[in-house]
């Protein structure tokens, strides 16, 4: 893995012109700095504010204020809002809240733009964007301590159902800003309220607190409409992707629903608190580390070389062994090889020569490259040489399943007989086979979805027996009871408008649009707004792309924790709408330029734009764009496409072969280039899985990424993914797998939620005489006034054989 260069850079670097080269560039790491990116459930405050408006709703941040002092003015002589007290702002607070229920829309309309003018912070009145920030902060715990989102969800319900809307945006031939006015209205003032709040701030008043997790508590509680906000925003999505409502501002839309599952389900950092509290109650061992953690601290492999760079260093090669030859004698060379132990044989470094995915870094630290005869190497002690890294970066894993194929296959080659799922018997065995056993054990790492896998058997086995399920109602156990009857059209809806905003689809008919709430009634006339505009249309774009990769991203990881089944009911709905080669798709682009891409015009950005004065922009200032190194939403993006991607298809050998089918290793060789150690670690875990697959000969002049994933991916023992030799890749029944998958969801999801096609035979019976006769039964009126009929009819004028009864 290493080669010989490497120690010889220590030798020869310690001169005066020579200063000692750094450990990461012989690791195989190029001259280029890593990316100074760190993974989070967001982007800053200020950027995730920014990216709720479009460029070409600038103007109306002007006509909120002005509604605003129209609703303000009457009622406070000449004071500002910030000179008012907290009894003054809460009273006006009230007042807009009374003034939203008219019938009036336009009343309405302009009632709302004064609300989101107070949610935006009241930023006329500031002169920095830090006083924007506080000031937005005041105004919306205000506003939501008086009650306004309950009175927003109404308003927003109302415009859903709007047909009028709805069938006039269907009939216009071109859609644009002007029709969901409205829409977009109530959709800023709620997301600014949800992306305000979610926000934890440790200078908040202890009242502010109280809200906030009130708040919480209520968004994914089925309060709104009996459903949680989710599921609400979930439908606007369905209704959109079917053509009936062109004109949902589905940015908005997206944001709003991804803010709000993350605010009532939480972000990484409470997943991984939550997986340490279930595992606790399961009685499993604690993780055998902290994955967020040990990502962070990860440095980044050399991004691939190209075609010219390869051909170059050739011919480098070449020239520096026909320099080498006429210079160095044979028995030096020896020397430098006894010594060194790192030295790799020719043979390897040709092979890896053909690897179109790796640098040419060893070209460069080649130890022969000088015009000088090499002394032979002084041993140094051990203290002096290149430090390499302790360790690997994970704990190694073994499943159960791992355990058991081992010892099967050790007693049918050793003794001839087999024991089934006994992992605790070894007799007979020989002595360096009980100490695998015994190191495999040592790594067993059982997860909470083997403990629900196993709880649900015994559930399906013994309907009666198994006791009573204990369903811990959380917010996620809520939210997927929510979105349950239509997760199948939710997970398509997010899909084709994940294709629709991808920048590798072309621009077809049937495609739906997704710039409604971009384009402006007049389409640009000059080449500047042209430019404008088509910044604005990209930055759309790729603000949905981020927006619907974290809600897939986030539902899989909290539906996995909940329960397994519900996270393989949306897995397995996501597999089949396509989601494994829309992905692929995505990445099947220039992908440096996709993160490097300058989609956005800082200066037009919220709160910048309504505290400085706005330059002149040029065209000049728009081609330029940020000088940042990253474009940070477009690479969060990307990492959580990856991840989502390694969700679908762990563990399912089917869907590893799609992957395969697809010929997706070279498309996530060109993802090696980022030079980001997260993005890196999840492009190398799918090529890890894929690799028995993809022939000696790939394995073999990619020998470079295989030494990577060494490196960097968690190594599970008796894992022989670097060879062609395991079970898996015998030919598969690949329908077999999804449909006994498919069939175990089904039984989990009517035995959990259908209670209305539950089997009757397993329904409680109340057998006690003393309950049953108890009862009181509500007769209906003409019985009662014929009774003395039906006694006589039924019970008097019968003959009542007793010795048949008896017997």
């Amino acid at each position: 893995m290493f080669s010989g260069h490497v120690f010889h850079c220590q030798l020869k670097g310690e001169g005066k012109h020579n200063p000692p080269i750094q450990v990461h560039q012989h690791l195989g790491l190029s001259e280029s700095p890593d990316l100074e990116f760190e993974y989070s459930d967001t982007d800053k405050w200020a950027a995730e504010l920014s990216e709720l408006y479009s460029y070409t709703e600038g103007p109306e941040f002007a006509l909120n204020r002005k509604c605003f002092e129209e609703e303000f003015r009457p009622h406070v002589s000449d004071k500002k809002w910030i000179e008012l007290d907290a009894a003054q702002h809460r009273a006006h607070a009230m007042r807009l809240l009374d003034s939203l229920e008219v019938i009036a829309r336009e009343k309405r309309l302009k009632v709302a733009r004064a609300i989101l003018y107070m949610a935006q912070g009241t930023f006329a009145e500031c002169s920095s964007e830090a006083e924007v920030q506080h000031w937005m902060r005041y105004n919306i715990f205000l506003l939501l301590d008086v009650g306004t989102f309950s009175a927003l969800v109404e308003l927003l319900n109302m415009e859903i159902d709007n047909s009028a809307a709805c069938s006039s945006a269907v009939r216009k031939p071109a859609i644009s800003l002007a029709d969901s006015t409205d829409l977009r209205v109530l959709l800023n003032i709620m997301y600014l309220m949800v992306e305000t709040i979610q926000q934890d701030d440790p200078a908040d008043k202890p009242e502010w607190k109280i809200i906030r997790e009130t708040f919480r508590a209520e968004l994914g509680s089925p309060l709104f409409n009996n459903e949680p906000i989710s599921v609400m925003l979930f439908g606007m999505v369905t209704k959109f992707c079917s053509g009936h409502a062109p004109h949902f501002p589905m940015k908005k839309v997206l944001l709003l629903l991804w803010k709000s599952i993350l605010f009532t389900l939480g972000g990484f950092e409470q997943l991984q608190s939550i997986k340490v509290r279930k595992r606790g109650e399961l009685g499993l061992p604690p993780l055998p580390e902290d994955s967020i953690r040990v990502i962070r601290s990860m440095r980044a492999a050399s991004p691939p070389a190209s075609a010219s760079d390869l051909i170059e260093q050739q011919q480098k090669r070449a020239r520096r062994e026909h320099k080498v030859a006429a210079l160095i004698k044979q028995d030096n060379l020896d020397a430098f090889n006894e010594k060194d132990p790192y030295k790799a044989d020719d043979s390897r470094e040709d092979e890896d020569d053909n690897d179109d995915n790796d640098n040419s870094i060893e070209a460069e630290t080649f130890p022969l490259e000088r015009d000088e005869v090499m002394p032979p190497p002084i041993p140094h002690p051990p203290s002096e040489r290149v430090s390499f890294p302790k360790g690997l970066p994970w704990a190694p894993k073994v499943r159960e399943k791992d355990i058991e194929n081992f010892l099967e296959s050790s007693r049918s080659k050793f003794i001839g007989y087999t024991l089934g799922s006994d992992t605790d018997t070894v007799v007979g065995l020989p002595r360096p086979i009980h100490e695998s056993i015994k190191t495999l054990k040592q790594h067993k790492y059982v997860s909470i979805a083997e403990i629900q896998v196993s709880k649900e058997e015994e559930f399906q086995k013994t309907p009666l027996s198994g006791g009573e399920e204990e369903v811990e109602m959380c917010s996620t156990e809520l939210l997927y009871q929510g979105i349950l009857p239509s997760l199948p059209q939710y997970m398509i809806a997010l899909l084709k408008i994940l294709l629709a905003a991808a920048p590798t689809s072309k621009a077809k008919t049937d495609s739906i649009n997704i710039l409604a709430d971009v384009l402006p009634e007049e389409m640009p006339t000059t080449v500047l707004q042209s430019m404008k505009l088509g910044v604005d249309v990209n930055r759309h774009k790729e603000i949905i792309v981020k927006a619907i990769s974290a809600i897939l991203l986030l539902l899989l990881k909290h539906f996995k924790l909940n329960h397994i089944y519900q996270f393989e009911y949306m897995a397995q709905h996501l597999v089949f709408a396509n989601c494994i080669p829309l992905i692929l798709k995505f990445f099947n682009q220039n992908i440096m330029s996709y993160i490097t891409a300058k989609n956005s015009i800082s200066v037009l950005d919220f709160p910048y734009c309504v505290v400085h004065e706005l330059p002149e922009l040029t065209a000049e200032s728009l081609e330029a764009g940020d000088n940042n190194q990253f474009c940070w939403r477009n690479l969060f993006s990307c990492i959580n496409l990856l991840r989502i991607l390694n969700k679908l298809t762990k563990w399912k050998h089917s869907r590893t072969m799609m992957l395969v089918v697809f010929k997706s290793a070279p498309i996530l060789k060109r993802a090696l280039k980022v030079k980001q150690a997260m993005m890196q670690l999840y492009v190398l875990k799918l090529l890890k899985v894929q690799t028995k697959y993809l022939g000696r000969q790939w394995r073999k002049s990619n020998m470079k990424t295989m030494s990577a994933i060494y490196q960097k991916v968690r190594h599970r023992l008796n894992d022989d993914w670097a060879y062609g030799n395991d079970l898996d890749a015998r030919p598969w029944d690949f329908q077999a797998e999804e449909c006994a998958l498919r069939a175990n969801i089904e039984r989990f999801n009517s035995r959990r939620y259908d209670k209305s096609h539950s089997n009757p035979d397993f329904l409680p019976v109340d057998n006690c005489l003393q309950s049953v006769l108890g009862q009181r039964v509500d007769l209906p009126e003409d019985f009662q006034m014929n009774y003395d009929l039906w006694l006589e009819r039924e019970v008097f004028s019968k003959p009542i054989s007793w010795e048949e009864l008896l017997q």
